[in-house]
């Protein structure tokens, strides 16, 4: 039996990067997967055929995670098509960096509401279906910036922060009705956004890890299975850093 055999989940922004290996690890363990990113385009119709290939139900929808409106009426979507939601992950996120002199204030804007406030949508979308069901786990992807800042993502680093708060509110809130509420935090991996950096910045940086090398798509999405899983039952408003010991 595979760990996530009949579970239903929602992954945003899983076209590619982190999203898409967690989509994509799930799948393999047995989860449905209904999975969304900003547009319906060969990113997604690619990732929807991979999940399904792993014999599971898998359907991408094109959303607006920022937008409260949009959210719910996806989410209710979701509903429709897969009838229930087990586990949320709150993946979809976004970067404008830039010392806070020259931020702009669409910069922090776009920042917040694309990162933050689509956490806030989801799961506030998601909450009155794991309250009937009296089971969930929400599993919100922040980032060890969130925790220990970094010059010029004044506007990443708030909305990370943001999360790892909000996570910690909502264990204590959907406690009782036998909802979870846990962050992941990435340190550097490699990613499409990390593989901008130039290779002298980049092995410096994995220099600085511990375990002397960045990190990857499917190190997250391990620790997403676990926490999706009936092996976390227990595990509720933690944040497990996967970092390599950069951030201790």
């Amino acid at each position: 039996m595979r760990l996530l055999d009949g579970k239903i989940a929602i992954v945003t922004g899983a076209s590619r990067g982190i999203g898409k290996a967690i989509a994509i690890k799930f799948a393999q363990e047995g989860c449905n997967v209904a999975f969304t990113d900003l547009f319906e385009d060969e990113n997604m119709k690619a990732t929807e055929t991979e999940l399904k290939s792993f014999g599971v139900q898998a359907k991408g929808y094109a959303s607006d995670a920022s937008k409260f409106d949009d959210t719910d009426r996806i989410v209710n979507e979701i509903v429709s098509d897969f009838d229930k939601i087990d586990v949320l992950v709150n993946n979809a996120g976004i970067t404008k960096d830039a010392l806070l002199m020259r931020m702009t204030e669409s910069q922090w804007d776009t920042v917040i509401n694309v990162n933050l406030k689509s956490v806030f949508n989801f799961t506030k979308a998601v909450q009155k279906i794991m309250l009937k069901q009296r089971s969930g786990s929400i599993i919100n992807l922040s980032s060890v910036v969130g925790v220990s800042g970094n010059a010029g993502q004044s506007n990443y680093s708030a909305s990370k922060a943001g999360i790892i708060g909000f996570t910690k509110s909502i264990a204590h809130e959907l406690g009782s009705r036998g909802i979870r509420s846990n962050a992941i935090a990435p340190g550097f991996i490699i990613t499409e956004m990390t593989a901008k950096i130039p290779e002298d910045a980049r092995k410096a940086w994995e220099e600085s890890i511990p375990l002397k090398r960045g990190g990857t798509p499917n190190d997250v999405a391990g620790v997403a299975v676990f926490l999706a899983s009936d092996l976390s039952s227990y595990v509720s408003g933690q944040v497990i850093s996967v970092c390599g010991a950069m951030n201790t």
